[in-house]
């Protein structure tokens, strides 16, 4: 279970994507502020409000869409170099062109779909309740986020994977038992089609009620032994026992609260000085965008400490439940080089783009469960 199990190979290949991913991952956040406040400071976003002489539902929707197309055409290069050209470098996907275009086309189409309906939404509010839309834009968003926390991954995974029943019953029993020795029912256990694109692994609750499920990557399923994949579940089931969605649901309706908050606030305040015709002008949305963008941006490393809090907690359920270290010390081990995710990244690193624990922590955590047992 020592660190020095990792692949170095595998190991140095992590740290070189992961470089990479977060330099382009800052060139995308450069180039979005960038295009915002051209658009707001160049008086082209008042000239397409201009043009939209519809009804503040058609205008906030058709300026959304068009303004969210032309950046997507600006970032298609550097969306294409992240997504497909970085990962196929790095063995992390062989997905082929064609069927990564169709997800990029389906990504596009929910994205737009549910992004007019909530910028409809909230500029309705603004427009009827400019006191007030803030409070009732942050209900509207708290309600969405519930409802696609718990049905995106019944609803909207199958668009972009195969999802058909375990065909290893003995596996299933075994998970169906831990699940009910964890107090959770689950309809059935299912697998998920990774390998069609992609070499990394995953698993995780879906569904709510009477549709919640167990389902496991058929990435997983091909290269882990039973009783690893039995503390991968474990972990999951750990994230339910202790109402993780709930507390993530409760901590992310404050900081929407917050964003929107500070947005009314900087939109009274920019009425006048950027003559919006007021806080509803369809025109000042790339000045709440960026508003909204940069709240987020500063709340992300207090976001990401309390998953890693709650991540560790899911953890020491897991061993709990299991009282298997060594398979769950070696599941780790195999998942960090499957994933190339970096074993010891660095302090700053972790603070401010981690929402899981790093490798060596949660291995000092098996360490300190070993300890106590003696």
């Amino acid at each position: 279970m020592s660190e020095q199990e990792l692949d170095p190979q595998k190991q140095k290949q992590a740290r070189e994507y992961t470089r990479l991913s977060r330099r382009l991952l800052l060139f995308e956040i450069a180039l979005a502020a960038i295009f915002f406040l051209a658009i707001l400071l160049s008086g082209a976003s008042g000239g397409l409000r201009n043009l939209l002489g519809f009804s503040q539902p058609a205008r906030a929707a058709l300026y959304f869409l068009i303004l969210m197309l032309g950046y997507s055409v600006i970032s298609a290069p550097l969306s294409v170099y992240h997504s497909y050209i970085l990962p196929h470098r790095y063995g992390l996907s062989h997905q082929s062109r064609r069927s990564w275009l169709g997800d990029q086309a389906k990504e596009m189409g929910l994205g737009l779909s549910l992004g007019t309906g909530l910028v409809v939404a909230v500029y309705l509010f603004l427009d009827a309740f400019p006191q007030t839309w803030w409070l009732l834009s942050f209900a509207f968003v708290a309600f969405l986020s519930v409802v696609m926390t718990r049905l995106a991954p019944v609803l909207i995974l199958p668009l972009f994977y195969k999802l058909e029943p375990i065909n290893n019953d003995e596996l299933r029993q075994r998970l169906l038992d831990l699940a009910e020795h964890c107090h959770t029912q689950v309809k059935d256990v299912f697998q998920i089609g990774f390998s069609s694109k992609t070499s990394t692994g995953n698993a995780m609750l879906m569904g709510w009620g009477g549709t919640r499920r167990i389902a496991v990557s058929d990435t997983v399923l091909q290269r882990y032994s039973p009783e690893e994949i039995e503390v991968i579940m474990a972990h999951e089931l750990g994230h339910q026992h202790n109402r993780d969605i709930a507390r993530l649901i409760i901590a992310q309706s404050a900081f929407i609260l917050l964003g929107f908050y500070v947005v009314h606030i900087t939109l009274k305040w920019a009425v006048p000085r950027l003559d919006f015709y007021g806080i509803s002008d369809i025109a000042a949305f790339p000045l709440l965008i960026l508003v909204l963008a940069a709240v987020f941006l500063i709340i992300a490393p207090l976001a990401n400490a309390y998953s890693r809090k709650l991540e560790m907690a899911a953890d020491r359920y897991a061993l709990a439940a299991t009282d298997n270290p060594e398979a769950f010390g070696a599941m780790l081990t195999k998942l960090t080089d499957q994933n190339l995710a970096e074993s010891r990244p660095s302090r700053w690193a972790e603070l401010l783009f981690y929402d899981h624990p790093p490798y060596y922590k949660r291995m000092e955590l098996i360490r300190s469960y070993l300890r106590e047992e003696q």
